[in-house]
């Protein structure tokens, strides 16, 4: 019976159960009624945040719009009242100008060497301007927009758009190990990684991302080479959230391992085991306890209630997992809390650290669309130039709200000196231990 209950989950719910990606899942059922018959919206009672007046300094442009001298009804004549404002939110057309820039050359009448001006924002030998090439990384690296509707939209063929960004990315491409510096000395880290094709191969997607930082890396790999690569072989400070993927045991800071995924273990109990009662008791006292856990931190608590309630879930979960246990399903679950007891508490030292991995899913979520449009990279070159301006345009967007602005900024100012730093062009506030000979 057990074998045929396995069988029919794996029907419904996939090869890894309720762990099953939403993209491998062979039949996806309708909604239950009862969440069909719910509102929209936030509940009764909400104070809510409105709509937000525009006024004169909020404004890129104020119009203003006259009535006739007379009145559209009787044809009376029209006498000033004033004046009424009405704020709105437009958008500008995007449209690709084709600019042909005159260079002004002068010759030194003392030493002969002949100047030319320079383009204004644009590389040397550069067909794209720089406000062109941030508009469609951001637009792709950020958003999500296939390249195709770029293409389509900004009339640009389909190899010279790709070759811009590659040449864009390579004068980029040391700025993220010296983000590696900064995330492997974070308090609090995160990692996760889910399947991405490189040139029709299979392969994996990383990302090693803090609340200020996100790496990711293309790789052919899941071993542990990967987060070595990145973590390094020295004691790093801080914990590391990850689920409980090995490879992530070998880490050289402390692990805590994500609730969610082991919530989800325990709730799969009562779907491999149904109607029996010690699966039952046992689910229905675990899993409390590990969302309690996991929404603690947001609750408004001090330091001290928020580890006096901590440790007091603790105590309660381990009380659980070392009570004497006689079916195998209920004894197998029991095991993994005994053996990774090192990596199971540690969110219970202070709110700061996460008792879930949920930064790293939310933030791979737009990289799982991403690859179901497009199927993954089609190049080495292609996964490379992602793995930069991603890593690149992703942190920038968690330091600044304005993320075009910012990096064109940068390589504005890196066009007209090649020396300067990009990563500080990028960064100007970011800490770095180690000392850039291009900033001097």
């Amino acid at each position: 019976m057990a074998k045929l209950r396995y069988q029919d989950r794996t029907a419904q719910e996939g090869p890894f159960g309720s762990s099953t990606p939403s993209a491998r899942v062979p039949i996806k059922p309708n909604a239950l009624a009862e969440r069909q018959a719910r509102r929209g919206g936030a509940r009764r009672g909400h104070r809510g945040r409105g709509r937000r007046r525009i006024g004169p300094g909020d404004a890129e442009r104020v119009q203003r719009v006259a009535l006739p001298d007379r009145c559209p009804d009787c044809g009376g004549a029209l006498r000033s009242w004033g004046w009424k404002t009405r704020g709105v939110t437009d958008a500008a057309p995007v449209k690709v100008q084709k600019v042909l820039y005159r260079l002004e050359r002068k010759r030194c009448t003392r030493c002969g060497r002949s100047w030319t001006a320079r383009a204004p924002g644009v590389f040397p030998k550069g067909l794209y301007t720089h406000r062109l090439l941030t508009g469609a990384a951001v637009q792709h690296y950020v958003h999500g927009v296939p390249l195709g509707s770029l293409e389509r939209q900004m009339g640009i063929g389909h190899g010279s758009l790709l070759a811009a960004l590659h040449r864009l990315a390579r004068r980029l491409e040391a700025v993220p190990e010296r983000l590696v510096l900064e995330y492997r000395q974070a308090p609090v880290k995160h990692a996760d990684e889910t399947g991405w094709r490189t040139d029709g191969q299979n392969g994996y997607a990383w990302l090693f991302c803090t609340p200020q930082i996100s790496l990711f890396r293309f790789r052919k790999t899941r071993s542990t080479s990967v987060a070595r690569e990145v973590l390094g072989p020295e004691r790093l400070p801080g914990h590391l959230v990850v689920d409980r993927y090995g490879v992530y045991n070998k880490s050289p800071c402390a692990l805590q391992y994500c609730y969610a995924h082991l919530l989800r273990l325990v709730t799969d109990l009562t779907k491999n085991f149904p109607g029996v009662p010690e699966v039952e008791r046992f689910v229905a006292a675990l899993a409390p306890l590990l969302a309690e856990a996991m929404g603690l931190r947001a609750r408004p608590l001090s330091r001290r209630a928020f580890r006096r309630r901590a440790r007091a879930i603790q105590r309660r979960m381990e009380r659980l997992v070392h009570h004497e246990a006689n079916h195998p399903g209920v004894q197998s679950v029991q095991d993994v809390f005994r053996q990774n007891h090192p990596r199971l508490y540690h969110w219970t030292e202070a709110p700061r650290i996460p008792a879930e991995n949920n930064l790293a899913e939310r933030e791979l979520r737009p990289l799982v669309i991403a690859r179901k449009i497009s199927f993954g990279s089609q190049s080495e070159q292609g996964a490379r130039t992602r793995e930069i301006l991603m890593t690149v345009l992703h942190t920038l967007k968690k330091r600044t709200p304005h993320v075009a602005a910012a990096f064109q900024s940068a390589i504005d100012q890196l066009a007209q000196n090649p020396r300067l730093d990009p990563y500080r062009l990028l960064f100007p506030h970011s800490p770095s231990k180690r000392h850039s000979p291009l900033h001097d």
